[in-house]
């Protein structure tokens, strides 16, 4: 195939001389095995990821996948666009809003119970992702977005484990409930959006902020300015794959093998080697997650 094909997976970077995790992946939705998803990352150094749910089937899998694998650690939620579909009765889920069912709220009551129940396994070691999403979700579904959120808050509170948040386009509100609740003690932005001044707000509360491929893209200065001032011992690194493909392979499939391209990026914006930083990550993943 020519080497610019979008469905092409881009070439393995050289391996990374320090061991790094991929904070974010979604494993059930990359065309590939899981153990050969596994074995490539690991090739270039990336040896442990954590497994992201979005909704029930999704959180299901990858808590029954982080006990069939050691290097596999899961997180569980309901995506905040999958919320509003549960209350909304929406059938095209994340992309609009449709007439509310009967028993809608009774339904997300019974979704977040499950969620519940699956926080409570040792392999899940993360609430998440869950959030707030203005972008794909109008203000019909805000509420129960909102509701959502508030509930995945206590529930990773009662649990003891790692709230992974989505915020897209949505930063003051996310902002507003963390308050409003009090926010878990290990607390992660997932594909961190922020500007420079968010970062600041997150390092003065010990948030982590995970940075994804969308670091490296040209038009993604406020993201670059935001690692600058974020501290290392809060800096993590993630693939969100298969989306958000790392420059210069922006377009094409991604998946953990490629968070060595990303993660030198991220190094020469902090102006460290690239060991430096991910000697770093790898302990603030461990300590994000418990692991």
């Amino acid at each position: 195939m020519p080497e610019n094909n979008k469905d092409t997976p881009p070439p393995p970077p050289p391996r990374l001389s320090v061991e790094v995790a991929d904070s974010h992946t979604h494993l059930d939705m990359q065309h590939a095995p899981v153990e050969e998803i596994l074995a490539k990352a690991a090739s270039v150094g990336v040896t442990t990821v954590v497994q992201v749910g979005c909704d029930l089937a999704g959180s299901r899998w990858a808590a029954d996948t982080a006990a069939a694998h050691p290097s596999v650690h899961a997180t569980v939620a309901l995506h905040p666009n999958e919320a509003p579909r549960i209350v909304l009765g929406d059938p095209d889920g994340w992309s609009r809003q449709g007439a509310r069912t009967p028993g809608g709220d009774t339904a997300l009551d019974d979704a977040l119970a499950e969620i519940d129940r699956l926080a409570a396994l040792p392999q899940v070691k993360g609430v998440g992702e869950t959030g707030l999403d203005h972008f794909r979700t109008g203000p019909e579904g805000r509420a129960a977005q909102e509701r959502s959120f508030r509930a995945h808050i206590e529930i990773a509170k009662r649990h003891g484990k790692a709230l992974v948040i989505h915020d897209r386009d949505a930063h003051d509100d996310v902002l507003r409930v963390l308050k409003e609740e009090g926010a878990p003690e290990r607390t992660v932005f997932h594909c961190y959006s922020g500007d420079a001044e968010m970062a600041e707000v997150c390092a003065r509360h010990g948030w982590f902020m995970s940075f994804a491929g969308n670091v490296t893209f040209k038009n993604a200065q406020p993201l670059r300015d935001a690692l600058a001032v974020a501290p290392p011992e809060l800096v993590l690194v993630e693939t969100d794959a298969p989306f958000l493909t790392p420059a210069p392979y922006r377009g094409r499939p991604n998946a953990p093998y490629l968070i060595p391209v990303t993660l030198r990026a991220m190094a020469e914006v902090k102006g460290v080697h690239e060991d430096t930083l991910a000697t770093a990550v790898a302990a603030n993943t461990a300590r994000a997650f418990g692991y």
